[in-house]
């Protein structure tokens, strides 16, 4: 048996979230927010966080800053039992990323320092290390700059090795949507993109299309809708799965904890409807809570909503 269900490689940062914003704030003036979280951020550290205390035995590899940000992100990844073991800490003085989310109710502004985010590279990867598991996660494409050169060679030896390969692309800040994209999507055994995203991977005005577009090329497509669910795409078959009514009262990681509800139940060998509803049941759990992590690491909270809305993974003992 692999050593790991999955291995994670990616960005961590830290999310300091500020709540009770005006979308338009005046220049050159002291605006008061409401409330402010400081969390685990960043769409990879989020998923491995949360599908390690949803049961999946994970490991993360990252590069972290030499400072007190760093240590508090692996603080926090490890009290949920990832393995760290091989996350590169760079050297003191070095700096890990930060993102500032400015809340604004529906919406909210994105700021990000990438701090050494850009820094990792497949040579960073123990291909020995990976091969331990038995499947192998990306996301933030387009923000793991350094790892572009290497990833079609990993991602053929990977599935050589006989992984398989899930990819969340999240947004490209340079709103391209090429590059490296294109040359990787051939090994990729599930794609997990939200509706913009999608449209965008595809270049196609709907999600209808871009699914058309996709299906042939990767064979099973989970497309987050938020509170409406997920359309999954399997081959020619196409369908939803409507999502849980809750709430919420943060959005922040809710579609990376679909991913880590999906993926939890995708790694046990169920089938994708019943995938689906594992990502909307733990996404909607998500955002019960500030920030991408914190309504899971509440115990009572997560195993009380899981056991009401019948989650199809075993749960470990709290």
């Amino acid at each position: 048996m692999a050593d790991f269900d999955l291995i994670i490689a990616g960005e961590v940062n830290l999310d300091l979230i500020l709540y009770g914003l005006a979308e338009n704030i005046p220049l050159d003036r002291e605006i008061l927010a409401t409330n402010f979280e400081l969390t685990l951020g960043s769409s990879s550290a989020i998923l491995a966080h949360n599908i390690s205390v949803l049961g999946a035995r994970t490991a993360f590899i990252t590069r972290v800053g030499g400072d007190e940000l760093g240590q508090i992100a692996m603080e926090r990844l490890a009290e949920s039992r990832v393995d760290l073991s091989h996350v590169i800490r760079s050297a003191t003085g070095t700096k890990t990323g930060v993102t500032i989310l400015l809340h604004h109710g529906r919406t909210r502004r994105i700021l990000t320092y990438p701090g050494i985010m850009f820094e990792m590279t497949c040579a960073d990867l123990d291909l020995e290390f990976l091969s331990t598991a038995r499947h192998f996660h990306l996301s933030s494409l387009f923000l793991q700059r350094g790892l572009h050169a290497g990833l079609p060679e990993l991602f053929r030896t990977l599935k050589v090795r006989g992984l398989t390969i899930s990819l969340d692309t999240n947004d490209d800040p340079e709103d391209r949507w090429n590059g490296v994209l294109e040359a990787i999507l051939p090994y990729v055994d599930l794609l997990l993109p939200n509706e913009d995203e999608i449209r965008r991977i595809a270049r196609r005005d709907s999600v209808e299309a871009a699914l058309d577009a996709l299906a042939p090329l990767v064979p099973l497509i989970a497309v987050k809708c938020g509170a409406r669910g997920a359309i999954v795409q399997q081959g020619s078959r196409r369908f939803t799965v409507p999502g849980v009514t809750v709430e919420p009262v943060d959005t922040i990681g809710a579609g990376d904890t679909f991913n880590a509800g999906f993926l939890a139940a995708w790694l046990r060998g169920a089938d994708p409807e019943t995938c689906a509803r594992a990502g909307n049941i733990a996404g909607a759990l998500s955002t019960l809570s500030p920030g991408g992590t914190e309504a899971l690491r509440d115990g009572i909270l997560r195993q009380t909503f899981l056991r009401q809305h019948q989650f199809p993974v075993p749960q470990p003992e709290p």
